[in-house]
């Protein structure tokens, strides 16, 4: 039986390793779907659509198209279905739809962000962060010359395609939120959402921010001072920092909000708190990767590790919610 189980063993790492050399097949080839508009032109057409007319309407070249469709539908992005005897069309799936540009679930503008070249050039630098002798700099500086948030300043294009990431995340994990978690919202009448009532960020976000309706867009530095709110939202921030910076964050939030009723909603990954791995909670792993990537103290934290920096902000409680997304709700009270 240990024999077995060693050649089983075995027997795996001889199909996985080739999931490895090939890894970047499937983002590659998701990537060109979405850039040529597959999803959208599949779901349109409302019903099982043959190569032929897809190639048609895409302006593509049939049999080069043919095999990105089978990789697809191989891969379940896609259905193939029978038309007729002798034809089969394409038909879409709840995955494919994720790939629709404004989409209701889509994940379109994220994945062009994360296979953008000045992402994926980051990557190749992960070992240089890593090593004794490497420097202080994030991989994306390394690759890039700047850090993120310089390089998206001055470079417009990449500032587009990362705010319609953030917005595309953003919407699916609100989504979440009120679905999963729509009391965390109770009682709130005034709430400043940092880094996005309020939509506090840094001025060159807030400049190119679209109006709605009642909601005010300032200019500022949450390192400095953070508007008065009954609550302060903060997603996917306090991840890009390390714990000194992350409390001198939340301080600044406790500051800002009232000392008897207001509280501080933290949206964030929470690594090993009762996740499925093989569901949602390897995702928490791979975004902590992206964090040693993309910046240059930036980190998911343990429950431990978030109770740490509560406590150093002057938070007194805090509780943790999860919600049908690779983030937790993390509620703190002054």
């Amino acid at each position: 039986m240990e024999v077995s189980g060693i050649e089983e063993e075995e027997a795996r790492a001889e199909v996985d390793i080739w999931n490895y050399v090939f890894g970047y097949a499937k983002i590659a080839v998701v990537k060109c779907a979405i850039e040529l508009g597959i999803a959208d032109v599949i779901e349109n057409y409302g019903s099982p659509m043959p190569l032929s007319e897809l190639a048609t309407a895409l302006r593509c070249e049939p049999s080069r198209l043919h095999r990105i469709m089978r990789f697809m539908v191989h891969y379940r992005i896609f259905k193939q279905e029978p038309i007729n005897q002798h034809t089969v069309g394409f038909s879409s799936t709840p995955l494919s739809r994720c790939l629709i540009k404004g989409g209701e679930k889509s994940m379109a503008a994220f994945i062009l962000f994360m296979s953008s070249p000045p992402w994926l050039a980051s990557w190749h630098c992960l070992n240089s962060r890593v090593l004794e002798t490497g420097n202080n700099i994030s991989p994306f500086e390394a690759a890039n010359g700047k850090d993120l948030w310089s390089y998206t300043e001055t470079n417009p294009y990449h500032n587009e395609v990362f705010n319609e990431a953030m917005a595309c995340v953003a919407r699916l994990t609100v989504q979440a939120i009120i679905k999963g978690c729509p009391e965390v919202f109770d009682g709130v009448k005034s709430l400043v959402d940092v880094g996005g009532g309020i939509n506090f960020d840094l001025p060159h976000v807030v400049a190119v921010a679209p109006k709605f309706g009642s909601i005010e867009n300032v200019g500022g530095d949450m390192f400095m001072s953070i508007p008065n709110v009954d609550a302060a939202f903060l997603m996917w921030i306090l991840h890009d920092w390390d714990d000194e910076e992350c409390i001198k964050i939340l301080k600044k939030c406790r500051e800002a909000i009232l000392e008897d009723k207001g509280k501080v909603i933290i949206v964030e990954a929470v690594l090993e708190k009762d996740k499925e791995v093989d569901e949602l909670g390897f995702l928490g792993l791979m975004l902590d990767m992206a964090m040693m990537v993309i910046t240059n103290k930036g980190r998911e934290r343990t429950l431990k590790e978030w109770s740490y920096v509560l406590r150093q902000s002057g938070f007194t409680r805090f509780n943790v919610k999860p919600i049908r997304a690779v983030q937790f709700i993390i509620e703190a009270y002054p």
